[in-house]
């Protein structure tokens, strides 16, 4: 009996350990497990917002932004709809639409549900870009609202700016070469623009 007794008690650590062990395993599988599943779900939500980014109602609002909104910001009635009260129409203000886009990439990237780095790898500078021809709107919209709005919007500009004076280049491998990328009409477009201007 005392050599069952012996043994038992040299098993039992045996088994400490070897469950100790099992224990580590699991729990670094999980973790690789848990780091490619948010990988998954990163590349998901990235992919989404690119899907949302090439709607067609969506691009219409952001050439509206680029091409005819400055002009319609000198018109005191434009701006007056914006800075009323309640419920502004989208199909009457297409930039609203381009502000809640960017609202809303704002708050995913607040709450953590994308990737900060790769993020502002592809949108750092769009982000910035139309902050600045729609900043106006903001402030329109908050003269008698509150300054919670678009503020999601404003946060995505505040850290694309940031990421932007980090990378002034953009985030090219070091170890790897560059391409020499030619343009064939730079020479033949100054000419023209030179010209344009005379």
């Amino acid at each position: 009996m005392d050599w069952l007794l012996g043994s038992q008690s040299v098993l039992k650590p045996a088994l400490d350990v070897a469950t100790f062990l099992v224990v580590v395993v699991s729990a670094f599988i999980a973790l690789v497990n848990l780091r490619r599943l948010r990988a998954s779900n990163q590349l998901r939500a990235l992919l989404a917002i690119q899907a949302s980014f090439n709607e067609a109602d969506l691009q219409r609002a952001l050439g509206f932004v680029q091409r005819e909104l400055p002009a319609r910001l000198e018109q005191a009635a434009y701006r007056g709809e914006l800075a009323a009260r309640g419920f502004v129409e989208v199909e009457r203000h297409p930039e609203l639409r381009a502000c809640n886009f960017f609202d809303g990439l704002g708050g995913m990237l607040k709450c953590g549900l994308i990737d900060e780095e790769g993020f502002m790898e592809v949108f750092a500078r769009l982000s910035l870009w139309y902050w600045d021809r729609l900043e106006g709107v903001v402030a329109l919209m908050r003269r008698n609202r509150s300054a919670t709005e678009y503020h999601n919007f404003e946060f995505l500009a505040v850290h694309a700016r940031r990421w932007v004076s980090r990378h002034p280049h953009g985030v090219f491998p070091s170890d790897h070469m560059r391409l020499e990328v030619v343009d064939p009409w730079r020479e033949q477009d100054a000419v023209r623009a030179e010209r344009a201007s005379d």
